[in-house]
């Protein structure tokens, strides 16, 4: 099945290949094609706005017909992951210890990877509560190695959390034991994680379900671009997510001329034999060079033409 006709589409890449561009052009398509369509950006750098001219943020905001974009911000969803956990602890942690407990948690949010899993966490929202409101979900995900983490985390956190359930499990069962009656002891923070393990799980088993979700990586006819799009969709197999397409942007056209331009043409040539041969498994969609910036509606509908879908 077409990688364009899954309901949850992850477009990533290195940066500054096109991937915001590709998305916006898959997702106006897919509006156009009277899809109802949710565009999510959790690229930092969020050129959704740019390429839509016009301001979009952390709310479901409607940029076309059928068309819907957000921008995840990773600070605003640090703070209200952060946020979160404080209102779990409520009632677990004792009152003496809050102001203590608040000030190590308020440090955790400059910590390495507090972003990632903030963004993580919004992107399993997104993908668990929004997939029932829209048709198709198209992420425009950061560059390449965020895009990684981002996507292999569900079966990582699993693994994590199922790990605490256990050592949870087990301290409840020698807490009981202790007060010598056998009975089950009510732990709320067992019931949290337990909520998050399901709602991981559930994630995960959609981002694995082929008949709903497909990846596909931007590129430019480039050695290093070819070469990090080969280490992405590898490292991605490994986690049993399969990259079937890949859009090769910033082709220069047959009709390119001038001598710099020949020149130029003659250089691209053994990349774009590369990439036929490195991904001869892999659905290939040629883009061709604008003379212009994609910066307008007219301009996302002439890249999306060159989709097969």
């Amino acid at each position: 099945m077409d990688v364009l006709t899954k309901r949850i589409i992850f477009v990533g890449g290195k940066g500054g290949v096109g991937k915001s561009t590709s998305a916006a052009a898959i997702a106006l398509k897919s509006a156009q094609q009277g899809h109802r369509t949710l565009l999510i950006s959790t690229d930092p750098a969020h050129n959704t706005g740019d390429i839509f001219d016009r301001k979009i943020g952390g709310r479901n905001t409607k940029v076309s017909e059928n068309l819907y974009a957000l921008e995840i911000d990773p600070e605003i969803e640090t703070a209200s992951y952060i946020k979160g956990v404080k209102e779990n602890i409520k009632g677990m942690v004792h009152t003496g210890m809050m102001e203590e407990v608040h000030r190590q948690l308020d440090t955790a949010k400059a910590s390495p990877g507090a972003d990632e899993a903030a963004l993580f966490d919004k992107l399993v929202s997104i993908i668990l509560e929004e997939l029932s409101q829209f048709d198709k979900l198209i992420f425009d995900t950061a560059p390449t190695g965020h895009t990684i983490r981002l996507l292999t985390l569900p079966e990582l956190m699993g693994v994590w959390i199922e790990g605490l359930l256990e050592k949870r499990k087990k301290t409840n069962e020698n807490y009981a034991a202790l007060l010598n009656d056998g009975e089950p002891v009510e732990d709320p923070i067992y019931a949290v994680l337990k909520n998050r393990q399901e709602r991981f799980s559930k994630a995960r088993d959609l981002l694995l379900n082929e008949d709903i979700t497909g990846f596909m990586f931007v590129l430019n006819p480039e050695r290093l671009p070819i070469l990090e799009t080969k280490k992405a969709v590898d490292l991605l197999a490994g986690y049993d997510l399969n990259v079937s397409t890949l859009i090769v942007n910033k082709v220069l056209p047959e009709e390119a001329d001038g001598q710099f331009m020949l020149d130029r043409k003659k250089h691209e040539l053994p990349y774009l034999d590369q990439i036929k041969e490195t991904f001869k498994d892999k659905q290939l969609i040629w883009i061709p060079m604008n003379s212009h910036d994609i910066a307008s509606r007219d301009h996302l509908k002439w890249f999306s033409n060159h989709f097969v879908v």
